[in-house]
Formats: C-alpha cells, sequence, structure tokens
C-alpha cells in the first residue's frame, strides 16, 4: 500500500509540473514532509512543510553565484523528472546550465532535502552559495557559534577557522548575534498549537569537493542564511606545534569546479511529537553516497585505551610513567587484560616541531610495540597533527600500514574550506587501500563520509571531555552532555572521549590538567558508551584506575561499539535523554540526566508463556549510590541470574532514580522462565 501510495504521490509532482512549469512538490505521503521549489517570479524559493501541511521553512531563496552566471535568478522554464523509493520521493527539475535535486523522506528519516547539480562543461568557479531559512523569527534555537573574539567585527572571515567544539547557545532566531557565524547543526523549535511539538535541524550531507556550510542572521530578521569560507590563496604552516595550516590570503571564490558534478544537499531534518524523533533520525547517513569500497570486513570498531585525558597517569610501577615503551607496553597489558581492541599514541611520540612523522623520538620504538601489541591482540593507533600527515599521505599510510599499525588519530584541522575538506576524503581513500582506520579531531561535523568511506570511524568536532582538564566550575558541561544527543549527534559519530573515573558534582569539580575529573556522577560517564554514537569509543582514564575496580571496568570493557538496533525512547534536548540498544542477544538500557532529578520507569516486557516465556533476564543494573555527593565516584550494581538476583520473579518494569548528573545502564540478556537462577546483590562502593 505504501508503495502505490509513494507511485501515486510521484504522479501527482508529475502532473503538478506539466500544469504550471514554474513550481514542482515532492510529498512522501498525505501528512508526511514536502519540500516545494517554486520559480514562478524567476528566482528558485524552496519550502518545507509536514503535518497537516504546516509550513516549516517558508519560502526561501536559493542560488549559485558561478563563473558560468548565477543559477537560481532569471530562470524559466524546467523538465522535470520524478523518482521514488520506499523511503523517499524525489525530483530533479532541470534548467539549462544546472539542476536542482529535491528529495522528501518519510518515517523514521523524516526531512527534506535539496542540491544543486551541474551540467557546466570544463572548468569554472562558485563565487558564492545562498541557502536560506526562513521561520517566522520568535521560534527558539540551539545553536553552536564559532570561536570569536571580543573585539572582532562582522568579518566573518575572521571565524572561518576553528575547532567546531563550542557549547550551545539558546536563543531566538531574531536574537542571533549577527557579527557570529554558526556551524551545523543547528535545532530549531517549532512548536505550535496546530501540530504541537515539532522542530527542525539543519544539515548538511555529502559534503565533497566543496566547502562546509556555516550558518549567520547578518540582517537579524527571521531568515537564517549561508556563509562559506572561500579557498586558501596563501597557507603557512604555524598553530600549536607548527601541526596546522594557517590560512594568509584566500582567493574571491568558494570552490573550484570542473565539469559535471552534484553539490553537497542542504536540509532540514523533521521531529515530531518528541525530541527522541530528531535523535532518532539518520537523514544525514541516508543521503550520503554509498559505500566506495568492495571489502569492509577489515574495519574493526573497538574500544581504545588512551593516555593523553589522563597525562599519561600510571601509579605503583617500577619505570617513570610518560612517553616511552615501558608506558606503552602497560596500556597495551591493560588492554589485552580488559579484551579492549585498541590503544593509542598519543601526542608527543613523534619528534615535537618536526612535523614529520618517520622521525619517532629516541624513547619510542614502534615496531617493537606494533609487535608486542599484536601478540596481545590489542592493534596500536598513531596520532599525527594535519600538517605532518599531509606532506605524504600515501606514503606515510604504506610505511606504517606493512608495519602493522591500524589507524590514524589526525588532529588540528580546525577548518572546512574546499582544500581541507578535500585533505579529509583524501586520507579517508587512502587509508582504506592500506586497511587503516582515521579519527579525526579539530573537524567539523560528519556529514556522511563514514558511509561512503567506512574506515572513517570517529569525528570530533564535539565539546567532549578533554576540556574538562582546564575549564572551569562556571561551565555546565551536564546541560551539554544531554543536548548534544538532539543535535550534534544526528550528524553522526562522535569522538567524546568519555570514561572518567574521578567524578564530582559541578560545585566540588575544578580543573586539573593531569588529575582530570569530570561533572556529574560515574555513571553518567558510564551510560555514554551506550548514549553516544562513537564507534572507536575511548576509555579515557588511567589504567591504574580502572584497575582499581575491575568488576565495573569489566561492565565497561564489554559494552559494543555498534549496534543492530539503537533507539532513544525517552528525552528532552538539553534536560536528559534514555535509550534502547540491541547487540546480539543482548539488551541495554542507559539514561544520561542534567542538572534536575528525576525517575525513570524502564519496561522491559515478555515474549512467549510458561517456562519457554522468554525474558530478557540475567539483568544487571549500574547505578548512581545517591547517599551524598561522594557518591558521584561510587556505583549502585544490582544484578540477578547466573551470578546475582532479583529473584526468579522480578518486575516487568524498573523505575530508576536518576540524580543531577547521573545515569544508568541496564543490561539484560534473552533467556526463558526455566534458565533463570536465584539471585544474588551487590553494592560496590570502592
Amino acid at each position: 500500500m505504501r508503495r502505490l501510495i509513494l507511485i501515486f504521490s510521484a504522479l501527482l509532482i508529475s502532473l503538478n509540473a506539466l500544469a504550471d512549469g514554474r513550481s514542482v512538490t515532492v510529498s512522501t505521503s498525505f501528512d508526511g514532509a514536502t519540500i516545494t521549489l517554486d520559480w514562478s517570479d524567476g528566482t528558485l524559493r524552496w519550502s518545507a512543510s509536514s503535518y497537516a501541511n504546516y509550513q516549516l521553512i517558508a519560502p526561501s531563496r536559493l542560488k549559485m553565484e558561478t563563473s558560468q552566471g548565477v543559477w537560481g535568478e532569471n530562470v524559466g522554464e524546467a523538465t522535470v523528472r520524478e523518482y521514488s523509493t520506499e523511503e523517499y520521493s524525489g525530483a530533479i527539475v532541470e534548467f539549462d546550465a544546472f539542476a536542482v535535486e529535491l528529495r522528501a523522506y518519510e518515517q523514521y528519516n523524516l526531512g527534506v532535502a535539496y542540491r544543486f547539480i551541474s551540467k557546466v562543461k570544463g572548468d569554472y568557479t562558485v563565487i558564492d552559495e545562498l541557502a536560506e531559512f526562513a521561520f517566522k523569527g520568535d521560534e527558539m534555537a540551539w545553536i553552536p557559534y564559532t570561536n570569536f573574539r571580543p573585539d572582532a567585527t562582522s568579518d566573518y572571515a575572521t571565524q572561518y577557522e576553528t575547532s567546531f567544539e563550542n557549547t550551545y547557545t539558546k536563543t531566538a532566531i531574531k536574537d542571533i548575534d549577527p557579527r557570529r557565524l554558526i556551524f551545523t547543526p543547528a535545532v530549531v523549535d517549532c512548536v505550535n498549537k496546530q501540530t504541537g511539538q515539532v522542530m527542525v535541524a539543519i544539515v548538511e550531507s555529502n559534503l565533497e569537493d566543496y566547502p562546509g556550510m556555516f550558518l549567520s542572521n547578518r540582517d537579524q530578521d527571521n531568515i537564517i542564511d549561508t556563509e562559506f569560507a572561500h579557498v586558501p590563496d596563501k597557507v603557512e604552516q604555524g598553530g600549536y606545534n607548527m601541526l596546522q595550516g594557517i590560512v594568509k590570503s584566500r582567493k574571491p571564490y568558494i570552490a573550484e569546479c570542473s565539469g559535471e558534478r552534484t553539490f553537497p544537499w542542504r536540509g532540514v531534518i523533521i521531529g515530531s511529537g518528541s525530541w527522541n524523533s530528531l535523535a532518532n533520525n539518520n537523514l544525514v547517513w541516508e543521503l550520503a553516497d554509498e559505500c566506495r569500497l568492495e571489502d569492509t570486513s577489515w574495519i574493526k570498531p573497538g574500544k581504545v585505551a588512551w593516555e593523553w585525558w589522563n597525562d599519561w597517569g600510571l601509579e605503583g610501577v617500577d619505570f617513570k610513567p610518560g612517553i616511552n615503551n615501558e608506558t606503552y607496553k602497560y596500556y597495551i597489558d591493560f588492554a589485552s587484560r580488559y579484551g579492549i581492541e585498541y590503544v593509542i599514541l598519543d601526542e608527543g611520540w613523534s619528534v615535537n616541531l618536526a612535523a614529520d612523522l618517520m622521525q619517532a623520538v629516541p624513547e619510542i620504538d614502534i615496531k617493537e610495540l606494533v609487535d608486542y601489541a599484536a601478540e596481545r591482540n590489542v592493534g596500536i593507533i598513531l596520532w599525527a597533527g594535519y600538517w605532518a600527515l599531509n606532506k605524504d599521505i600515501e606514503g606515510l599510510c604504506k610505511h606504517y600500514s606493512e608495519m602493522g599499525v591500524k589507524g590514524w588519530k589526525v588532529d588540528f584541522l580546525d577548518r572546512d574550506d574546499q582544500e581541507m575538506v578535500e585533505f579529509v576524503y583524501d586520507l579517508a581513500e587512502t587509508a582504506a587501500k592500506y586497511h587503516m582506520l582515521v579519527d579525526y579531531h579539530s573537524v567539523y561535523k560528519p556529514t556522511g563520509l563514514n558511509k561512503t568511506y567506512p574506515n572513517a570511524i570517529n569525528f570530533e568536532g564535539v565539546h567532549g571531555l578533554e576540556t574538562m582538564k582546564w575549564l572551569g566550575r562556571e561551565h555546565d558541561q551536564i546541560t551539554y552532555d544531554v543536548t548534544i544527543p538532539f543535535i550534534r549527534a544526528v550528524a553522526g559519530p562522535m569522538d567524546y572521549t568519555p570514561g572518567a573515573m574521578h567524578n564530582a558534582p559541578r560545585d566540588e569539580y575544578y580543573p586539573d590538567y593531569s588529575r582530570p575529573m569530570s561533572q556529574g556522577t560515574r555513571c553518567h560517564q558510564l551510560a555514554m558508551y551506550v548514549v553516544y554514537n562513537q564507534p572507536l569509543a575511548m576509555l579515557c582514564d588511567s589504567p591504574t584506575n580502572y584497575e582499581k575496580e575491575p568488576e565495573f571496568t569489566e561492565f565497561l570493557a564489554e559494552i559494543p561499539t555498534v549496534w543492530d538496533e539503537w533507539d532513544a525512547i525517552e528525552g528532552v534536548i538539553g534536560e536528559y535523554i534514555v535509550v534502547r540498544c540491541v547487540k546480539g542477544n543482548d539488551l541495554y538500557y542507559a539514561g544520561l540526566n542534567g542538572n534536575t532529578e528525576r525517575d525513570i520507569t524502564i519496561n522491559f516486557g515478555f515474549v512467549g508463556c510458561g517456562a519457554d516465556q522468554l525474558h530478557y533476564g540475567d539483568i544487571d543494573v549500574y547505578k548512581d549510590k545517591l547517599a551524598s555527593s561522594t557518591g558521584y565516584k561510587h556505583v549502585r550494581i544490582e544484578t540477578n541470574g547466573s551470578r546475582n538476583i532479583i529473584g526468579n520473579n522480578f518486575p516487568e518494569k524498573l523505575t530508576i532514580r536518576m540524580t543531577p548528573g547521573g545515569g544508568f545502564v541496564i543490561k539484560t540478556h534473552r533467556r526463558t522462565m526455566k534458565d533463570l537462577q536465584q539471585s544474588t546483590f551487590i553494592e560496590w562502593t570502592k
């Protein structure tokens, strides 16, 4: 039936196009997402609606100014080619030198998008692009501003170089600071009496060989529009440890192009009814190009024992901890004991200021460490600065892959102009050739690269735990933690680097570079491993701290980093989130809380009857111990089944109290009633 509806919708699109020749509407179903392209006055405008034809994006201009003319102004007749799949309806609207493709998605990936397509032969430049998102103006938005100096003017060029790691500002659209750029995704709450709770996330996808999309409200009106970094003209080595490319001048256009091509998608994800619908949306992935690798079996997600955050902080060892083989062998042994798949050699293994990845410091023997790790089923990943790795991507990938290194963590990209976007793709493609993973840091948000090149496994672009090494307690990381699942996470994987073992309430937190702590509880950190999409998940704290609490660490180490199913089942942006995840026969629930105490009820459900009734049995519950603020460092574990107890008659539902900055994780396994055994109870407070 749905297929017939989609075909019927496509026929309507064709009829509408033939009727007036000046507008096209693409819809998924009678109550789904709708995108309209209109050029009845010679200017291209798009709009988006959902649910009883409620308009979310008012008519908004789209145009591309090129050396071959302006696409989107003074346009005439067009031809329309429509198409449909089970997931979306689409149309390609063809003009003389260019086309515009439209798509409307339904159900779980509800949203709309459009992109320009070039029909030009030969070389040309894109001077600028405009994508408008017109709202009423009083809607509330959650936006991440770029880095900004208080004395800066509205010259946006000073903001194009950024780490993409800022927090969110909640503001009315009309009150957005006109001096500041915004990076995507950004979320707008379009709640209204007609449709109830509806929100949109402004996104882009399939960003390749083109600059990333910034947002702005230069005119302080109801329209969010776009800005793009110009093509670098002169770039010099500099910045942190001489590992960045510092742009000294730029060309008077944003992209250099050749021949027919598609451009990135501009779109809005649509959430309806609850914030969970936004968190569960996968539109950015769906819009991206298909995988370009014939074989992906070698790509292995997993956890990483990581040394930089804890400042190589080992205790009770008979050698001096630091950047040396003895320290890394200790991390490797720790990873091996707990089944952790990787160890990263972060900043410091190569000669400082040289930007030469063929020069290791005298205390490090990469080959010896790689071989030592391989004998213990642990892989080695090397950290690299952008400038050093970009010198010879092919040669460095070949050299270290032949040595047995499993991947790169590349840092200090700090731009998303066309040149940097090209580097991101080149590295993914070349690393895949040599079966190497890539974890991108100080990088723009994911735009589907991890679908096209699945070895591009992690992306930072998040204000993660590393910042707690230096930020004061006036910063509220707890609220940020329960905001990003509804904004940043909709773009794709993020390298938040959780796992802090030193935890405190916000009013007792303080920054400590060498012995850092987190804001919030131990279970707040634990829940991040289930709530956040991080296929390469760091264990940021010291092996010494994890080894003091082996039962907790064993549980943490066994949590999957990729899932067969992942669903947000409850939550509100900036307040809390609860998710349900499945991996094989294991079912996980996890909750991550903001600054307000709350109760969460989990309904387990049953299948079958009698002795063969299927339960999600062997329930392990990890939750916060609430007696005092010292409980932020303690975990209460309740278990049943083969090694513990809620008893054979455990309830169909379970209520958990989440403390401010708290969290919980529940793990169950499918078993029958006859398999359930007498339970035990553990209160673990080390």
